[in-house]
């Protein structure tokens, strides 16, 4: 259920109605924004919308049928937007969600040695991306395949931030690993694990940013009930990352779903990236799915790089070199112009 105030109501009445909707025996979540909306968090079944609006400062109350409350834009009318690795000495933030800049993320898909992350750290942040990625625990398909060098490359991506001040994104695959991601600027949540529900929980308590993936056969309601997870449990700061689905042909690694963009940012507020490289898994096609992506109004992307795709260690066919990430950059700029906005 979400009340609707007035404009212009002072703070101390504000502060008054809250206490008293909080003895109904609900939560509630105040957002503030050109207009104050209060959301009531809980079990809201015997409480009749009608009855606040004999209060003067309230405008209107209705219930909210969308299963999401917290990621709900009727909860949250305004734009959330986010900003990583801020705070930090030599770091330069990134902001996402701001309507004027498209965030890029990019770096290899795994952290396979000192020489490889570095060269790909400056590789990535020469063409203009705001947060390096690369994998440090790999979940793969076959238990015969690279699975990351684990804390000794969460160790050599420090390195590579701490050289190129740029923020660090990487994956979590198990819970009681979470420690070792204490000085990881965003962590990411995998396609494999957006239904790891006592994961997502206790990410809830991270006080850091979380990248959440869609699930290769997730449904839209179930991605953002994932999402409700992280945030139910105290973490706002939730990215929604679209990276393909699986469907009935194979003629490309997934399918990437364009379409949840527009209709993910008319239902939440949340910011919403695009991860070209895992849709497709194509290396030639990458750039296409990545321009379809600025155009249609994406926060961001992630986008793999690597200085030798050919010899990578995991997922070399979808991996950029740095030219042709170079390139990209430079097209994309052109494209987000349009809406007015930066890459």
């Amino acid at each position: 259920m979400i009340i609707i105030l007035k404009k212009g109501v002072p703070r101390a009445q504000i502060n008054d109605f809250v206490k008293d909707v909080k003895k109904l025996g609900v939560g509630v979540q105040l957002n503030e924004g050109t207009q104050t909306v209060l959301g009531l968090l809980g079990d809201t079944s015997k409480i009749n919308p009608r009855d606040f609006l004999v209060n003067d400062i309230v405008e209107g109350a209705e219930r909210v049928s969308a299963p999401y409350k917290l990621a709900s834009r009727s909860f949250h009318p305004e734009d959330t937007v986010i900003t990583v690795g801020a705070g930090q000495e030599g770091v330069t933030p990134c902001v996402i969600g701001d309507g004027t800049t498209v965030a890029m993320i990019a770096g290899p898909c795994s952290v396979e040695n000192e020489e490889q992350i570095l060269s790909a750290a400056r590789a990535v942040k020469n063409a203009g991306a705001r947060i390096l990625r690369g994998g440090t625990f790999k979940p793969r398909t076959s238990p015969y395949s690279f699975q990351g060098l684990g804390k000794e490359g969460i160790d050599l991506l420090l390195k590579a931030k701490k050289e190129t001040g740029l923020p660090v994104c990487s994956e979590i695959m198990d819970l009681a690993k979470l420690d070792l991601y204490a000085d990881i600027d965003l962590i990411q949540v995998g396609a494999r694990n957006f239904q790891n529900f006592d994961l997502l929980k206790e990410l809830g308590h991270a006080k850091k940013p979380v990248l959440l993936k869609r699930g290769l056969s997730g449904t839209i309601n179930e991605f953002l009930m994932s999402a409700e997870y992280i945030m139910a449990n105290g973490n706002e700061d939730v990215i929604l990352c679209e990276r393909g689905i699986r469907t009935f042909d194979t003629y490309t690694r997934n399918c990437l779903d364009l379409s949840a963009v527009p209709f993910l940012h008319k239902e939440t507020h949340l910011p919403v990236l695009i991860d070209p490289s895992h849709a497709c898994g194509i290396r030639w096609m990458v750039p296409e799915l990545a321009k379809a992506a600025v155009a249609i109004g994406a926060d961001g992307l992630e986008v793999e790089v690597h200085c030798n795709p050919e010899k990578a260690l995991s997922d070399g066919s979808q991996q950029l070199t740095p030219p042709q990430f170079e390139e990209l950059m430079a097209t994309l700029s052109k494209i987000a112009a349009v809406d007015d906005r930066t890459m």
